[in-house]
């Protein structure tokens, strides 16, 4: 992938970008957006005109950043879990179709086992932003690297063996925060990125969504763990890597 702008390589940027962790990456990403669309091209049409100048689309890095973080958590696996293939990753708004059916954004970001795709709902960053008060970069980051943790455990066949729904949703967080502890060998996180993360898991806990939405907690509808178990399991992969992970 490359940015259009004067020839200059996206990928040299980002590799630049890393040096000075997530916020580094992102300004990489807003130049090299800036670049590609404000460089000069001609219709397909043949026609000679120069395209204006126009400043880049918000979703449009949001969609390079996803795609960055997919990239880097699947390389993490390539290298850590042996037999590891990639998943193949679609960003949607609104509705999509998935191999498990038909999504909507109620949904937010999901894992298909049928088609081995992460579906993102890229209004779910807004939602996570505005609604659930976990904003950051690495807040979204989190919730790629949990979707990933769902393939892996589909790899490994406990989709449809490991426990219920909460366990495997945990399982999925301590994937994440396994990640999370490669990125910051790698020297990419900066002070901070870990409690975004945290902060991220305990906003989305169903104790803490059933309290902001009914104002009860309802532990017997849990679907994916309280803020505490969430934030938890994530830790525990931060702290102890892969083999923390596996199942017991």
């Amino acid at each position: 992938m490359r940015g259009g702008g004067a020839g200059i390589p996206l990928g040299g940027l980002l590799a630049i970008g890393s040096r000075f962790g997530w916020k580094g990456i992102v300004v990489a990403l807003l130049i090299g957006g800036a670049l590609m669309y404000a460089g000069p091209c001609t219709s397909s049409d043949g026609g000679g005109a120069p395209a204006v100048a126009t400043a880049p689309a918000d979703p449009t890095e949001t969609s390079k950043f996803v795609g960055f973080v997919l990239d880097d958590v699947q390389e993490t696996w390539r290298r850590q879990i042996p037999g590891y293939h990639d998943a193949h990753l679609v960003m949607f708004r609104e509705a999509t179709r998935s191999g498990c059916g038909t999504a909507e954004s109620a949904v937010g970001p999901f894992y298909c086992p049928e088609d081995e795709k992460v579906y993102i709902d890229l209004a779910f960053y807004d939602e996570l932003r505005r609604k659930f008060g976990a904003p950051g970069d690495f807040a979204q980051a989190y919730v790629i690297a949990h979707e990933l943790g769902h393939h892996i455990e589909h790899q490994r066949g406990e989709l449809d063996s490991h426990g219920g729904s909460i366990a495997l949703e945990l399982e999925a967080d301590c994937w994440a925060g396994a990640w999370a502890k490669d990125a910051a060998h790698r020297g990419i996180l900066e002070v901070g990125d870990i409690d975004e993360a945290l902060n991220a898991a305990t906003q989305i806990g169903d104790d803490t969504i059933q309290r902001r939405t009914q104002g009860r907690v309802q532990p017997e509808t849990w679907t994916h763990g309280s803020a505490a178990q969430r934030s938890g399991s994530f830790k525990r992969g931060y702290d102890g890597g892969a083999p923390a992970c596996s199942p017991r």
